[in-house]
């Protein structure tokens, strides 16, 4: 089966040329897929008949795939389950908080980047998604005409699978696509540095660093990939660019007890940030297995988001939302693939 979600603009054009449509069939195809949102090309009904039967015969299909399976956790958080890569399946999170309603969305099966705190690196990687399993995320939760934000915070490393999470952007953000403003979309990456460029510099969405320590054997400690892409590094990039007005830049930090939580950490972070218009997202750990470290407690965390909001780097309190139901920063880990009723007895 070929999809036709997950096709920009361009390569719907080139579809079209395939099966001797003129180039405007591009949009109208574009239009059905993420404005009109139907799941299937006979739907297409500004499209010939026998362009539709066209389609079928080349092996086209729209591709949308409904979730496996879903958990509701008791704050309202829903994690759902989608199939993935390589025998493992991926997981989406809705997560609604008053006028706000945000999906965390998966990029990966799995991921590379190793991080020793979080369930997905430990699971290692199994395959990227492509355009069309991003945008099903969106598509295909009963929420999504709902949807505010959107947070590439899932499954894998965004910066890591440009060739799907790209495409994705520009048909969630391009006016013959969904039409979202890029400032409703936050980007999380390690610092992978030739894909945090292209973010930058090829879109405007919002960018999430995640950073845990702001000292290179601490961070490369419990983040190998410091080793690779070291925030010293990442942090001039980061510079190039204009984060003073619409465009935010934030750093993800999670805080374990007696690791990262002092007033020395606190120190250095702040004279690691100075400068960047960055906010900081504290967030507490949540425990997972095969690491040894433990969360901050309350008032360790007030006192660390304190000291940075006193040297005029803002900081805030993540609320933990979904950790009953593992969809908790750093507790996605996909299921392997079984049925729909297998998946759920298992969530």
């Amino acid at each position: 089966m070929k999809k036709l979600l997950g096709l920009t603009l361009a390569q719907l054009g080139d579809v079209a040329a395939e099966i001797g449509l003129r180039p405007f069939a591009a949009r109208q195809m574009a239009v059905w897929l993420y404005q009109k949102r139907v799941s299937d090309i006979d739907a297409m009904t500004d499209l010939p008949k026998r362009a539709r039967a066209a389609l079928v015969e080349k092996g086209y299909a729209v591709g949308r795939e409904e979730p496996l399976a879903e958990a509701r956790s008791s704050d309202g958080t829903v994690k759902y389950l989608f199939a993935g890569r390589g025998g493992r399946d991926v997981e989406a999170v809705y997560i609604p908080d008053k006028e706000r309603a945000t999906l965390c969305v998966s990029s990966q099966a799995g991921c590379r980047m190793g991080c020793r705190f979080c369930m997905t690196g430990q699971g290692g990687w199994q395959g990227n998604l492509d355009a069309c399993d991003i945008i099903n995320q969106v598509l295909s939760i009963p929420e999504s005409e709902t949807l505010t934000n959107i947070v590439f915070m899932g499954m894998g490393e965004p910066a890591d699978n440009l060739g799907a999470v790209l495409p994705a952007v520009e048909i969630l953000t391009s006016p013959w696509g969904m039409a979202w403003s890029p400032r409703r979309i936050t980007v999380s990456t390690i610092g992978k540095i030739d894909g945090l460029r292209r973010f930058l510099a090829d879109t405007q969405v919002h960018i999430a660093l995640s950073v845990h320590s702001p000292f290179a054997t601490e961070r490369q400690d419990i983040m190998p990939v410091e080793k690779a892409f070291p925030l010293r590094e990442v942090m001039p990039v980061i510079r190039e660019y204009d984060f003073a007005h619409q465009r935010r830049f934030s750093v993800e930090y999670t805080m374990f007890a007696g690791m990262n939580d002092d007033e020395r950490h606190a120190d250095a972070l702040v004279r690691l940030l100075r400068g960047s218009h960055a906010r900081v997202n504290l967030i507490r750990f949540h425990r997972t297995p095969g690491f040894e470290g433990r969360p901050s407690d309350r008032s360790t965390m007030e006192r660390f988001r304190d000291y940075l909001n006193e040297a005029g780097i803002t900081a805030t309190i993540r609320a933990s939302r979904g950790e009953d139901i593992m969809a908790a920063c750093g507790m996605l880990a996909g299921k392997a693939k079984k049925t729909a009723k297998e998946s759920l007895s298992d969530l």
